[in-house]
Parts: structure tokens; sequence; C-alpha cells
């Protein structure tokens, strides 16, 4: 197998087991810290506000990363990043409301080193053939966390109504021991040099390999300014406001939601394991694709993942009733919630969240190969501050609100995303144009030179 191909894999297996941890916290830990406020009334943290300063730090430290991948390189980046992840889930042994918030404000800056960095690694280990390919793997891999995750959650919160201190300190023993094994599969990456440009439109900024920190923050804040990635960073709010509330808030409003039935707590941890096969099956789908979507182009991915969107804010809006975000209610919606409607919609978040973040993925790997990690820190960026925003919010606004917000988003998103793609096609065809010109010129004017010579 080839060695590129192998660290994609193994940093796949990296992030797959890190967030197998991060994710599965993500998604009860509103519902665990209600628990543990319920046992010990000094305790106050709050889950929402808990992953807004996560989301909101790590947007602020985005604007470092591309300084620190020039010093510490993105392997260091990503470890160093890996190690907070498993700093904040050993907190939840030793809740502390102060604790808590801390763990927050450093897992935040650890992410923004964690994911530029995997952005970077993963297309310095790509090319124009392999790079659609490489990142539906990469997110199919990284997906399975939502699976493994929440699968055990479902199976340790059976028949709990309250989650009790030893179920608790099972869970956060086992994950803890998982991210430790991600930090492992981290280490085992190996260095590699840097591919030759990619064939497709790129930009062209200097390669941050070879920058200071100082130069590597200007190029960020000059890419941040261009045309296209003012656009792109629509999209980018979109995915951060749907992945807030698909990994911190509609799971958490299917537990509260009391007419579900007496296992409502229960299908929290089902909903992520239906939402990371979606997830999963939309990574998957895309890697097998591999170079066809490059052929095909990317908006009709990010077409169809807009429709499922569509699609699932509906079907959440009459399935779940509007105060379900804020705790525990009786009240219903248009419809007596259904728990396999709820799953079903689970599904279609994962699978459409796949659709956008994969051909994000490959639109900055393929774009922006030059300056990669710039590219791949001001969507963290971006993403980030609408995730910490809706985590703001979401404490206070009804689901109907929140849907609606998902909705207009989801419309402006698509289209900017696919303008880009279109004018980056239409740049395509003419630089190919201007090719066949160049190499058919000196065939003309060698026909005109024996044309005179004839004469």
């Amino acid at each position: 197998m080839e060695r590129k191909f192998v660290n994609v894999i193994l940093l796949g297996f990296g992030f797959m087991f890190v967030f197998t941890a991060f994710q599965t916290m993500g998604n009860i830990e509103k519902t665990i810290l209600d628990s543990i406020s319920h046992d010990d009334s000094s305790f106050t943290g709050d889950g929402y506000t808990s992953l807004a300063i996560i989301y909101a730090t790590l947007a602020i430290c985005n604007w470092m990363a591309p300084s620190i991948i020039a010093l510490t390189g993105p392997r260091g980046a990503m470890l160093i990043g890996a190690l907070t992840y498993l700093f904040f889930i050993v907190t939840f042994l030793f809740p502390r409301t102060w604790l808590l918030y801390v763990a927050s404000v450093l897992i935040g800056a650890g992410a923004a080193a964690i994911w530029t960095g995997q952005g970077n690694y993963l297309t310095i280990n790509s090319d124009a053939d392999t790079i659609s390919r490489n990142s539906g793997v990469f997110w199919a891999m990284l997906q399975c966390s939502m699976f493994f995750g929440n699968l055990f959650v479902f199976i340790k919160f059976q028949g709990k109504t309250h989650i009790d201190l030893e179920t608790r300190n099972v869970v956060f023993g086992v994950l803890t021991a998982i991210c430790a094994i991600g930090i492992v599969f981290l280490i085992l990456l190996r260095p590699v040099r840097r591919t030759p440009n990619f064939d497709d439109v790129k930009t062209n900024a200097p390669n941050t390999e070879t920058e200071t920190p100082l130069e590597a923050f200007k190029g960020a804040i000059k890419l941040f300014c261009t045309r296209d990635m003012i656009l792109l960073s629509i999209t980018f709010i979109y995915t951060g406001v749907e992945l807030s509330f698909f990994s911190g808030v509609y799971s958490s409003s299917i537990g509260f939601t009391l007419a579900m039935g007496e296992n409502a707590k229960q299908l929290v941890g089902l909903s992520g394991v239906f939402i990371g096969v979606g997830e999963v099956l939309g990574g998957a789908l895309f890697g097998i694709l591999g170079s066809k979507t490059t052929r095909w182009g990317r908006d009709p991915i990010v077409i169809m993942g807009y429709v499922i969107h569509l699609v699932s804010f509906f079907l959440i809006f009459i399935n779940l009733p509007s105060e379900a975000p804020f705790g525990d209610t009786e009240n219903t919606s248009y419809i007596t919630p259904s728990p396999y409607l709820a799953m079903c919609c689970s599904f279609l978040l994962g699978f459409g969240d796949a659709c956008f973040n994969t051909q994000i993925y490959s639109i900055l790997g393929g774009n922006y190969s030059d300056n990669s990690t710039s590219a791949f820190a001001l969507f963290k960026f971006t993403q980030s501050l609408a995730a910490a925003a809706c985590f703001f919010y979401s404490s206070r606004a009804l689901l109907s609100v929140q849907l609606s917000i998902l909705g207009v988003l989801a419309t402006l998103g698509t289209a900017t995303f696919c303008k880009v793609e279109w004018a980056g096609k239409a740049r395509a065809r003419a630089a190919a144009l201007e090719a066949i010109d160049e190499k058919a010129a000196p065939v003309t004017h060698a026909l005109a030179d024996n044309a005179l010579h004839y004469d």
C-alpha cells in the first residue's frame, strides 16, 4: 500500500479513537451534567455553556494555528491538541464547575491545533487524483466515532431515567482509555515530503511549510479577504451551526422529550449512533467514488446534502416540541413524538453533514493546496465561531426558531459553495483552452512557414 495512503489510514484511526471519546462526550454532556447537578447541588456547570466556550476558544485560536504549524509541523500540532482532549475527558471524573470551564478553554485551543494540523497533513499526503478519495476515507473513519461511542452509551444508559455516579464513572473511564489509544495512532504518523502542486485551480499563496510564524499569520489574514474564501465562509458558518445542533442540541432534545417513553434518555445515545451511521455511509460513499466526484463536480453532492437537511429539519419540527432543548418536557408537537422518526432524522442529519464536509475538505485541499494550513484554519475559525454562537442561543431559542435559522443558512451556504465551484470550473476550462491554444500555435506557425516556402 502506498505510504501516503497508509498515513491517511493512520490519521483516520487516530481521529476515530480521539473523537469517539470527545464526540460521545459532546453528545451526552448536557444530559450527564444535569445528572451531576441533581446529585451535587454545588455543581452548576452547564453543557451548552461548556460547548459554547470550546467553540469560541477554537475560533479565536484558529488565527494562531498557522503559526503553531510553522513551529511544530502538522504532526506535532495534532499530538498537542489530542492531549487537551484527553485532559478534558479526565476532568469529568472529578466534577468541578471551574474545572469544567478551564478544560473547555484548553480543549478549544487544542482543537485549533489538531484540526489545522489534520487539514495540512491530509493535503500533503494527497494529490489532485486522490484528494477526494482521501477526504472521503478520512471522514468515514472519523465518523465511526459517532457510531461506536454512542452505541456504548446506549447500552450503559439502558433503562435509566437518571445517570448515576457509577454509570458516569464507567463511561468516563472507558472514553479516557479510548482517547489514549487515538493518541498512540497519531504518534505513529510518519513525515512526508510535500507533493507537487495540484493541476486544478490554486491560489498563489506561499507554501506555509517554509514560512515563519508571523508570515503564516499574515498569509491567513490575506487569504481570508479573498472573494472565494468570503463566499465559502457562508458555507462554513452553516456547517458550524448545523454541527452544534446535531452534536449538542438535537440528541439532548430527544432525551428531554418525555413523550418518547420511559427510554427517552437511552435514545440520546442511539441518536448519536444513527448520526454516525449517516456520517460513515456518506464518507464511505464519496470516498469510493473518489476521482469521479472531482470529474462530476462537488456541487451535486452539496445540493443533495442541502435537500436531505431540509427534509430532516421539517420532520424534526413536526416530531419534537419547541421546548425540548431546555429540559424535560411533557409537551408534544404536531404529531405524537416518534422514536423511529427521531432516529431517521438523526441518520439524515449525519448523511447530509457528510455531503457538506467531504466536499469542503476536497475544495480546500484542491484549490488551496499551496496554502492548506491557512485555508483549513480559516475553515475551522468560521465554523467554530458559528458553532459557539449556536450553543449560546441554544439554551434560550425554541427548537422551531433554531430550525428556521438552520434552513436559511443552509440555503445561503449551498448557494455560495456552488458559486465558488462553478467559478473554479470556468477557470479550469479557460486554462485548458489556453493550453490547447499554446500547443496549437507552433503547428499553425509551421504550416504558415511551409505555405510561404511552397509559394
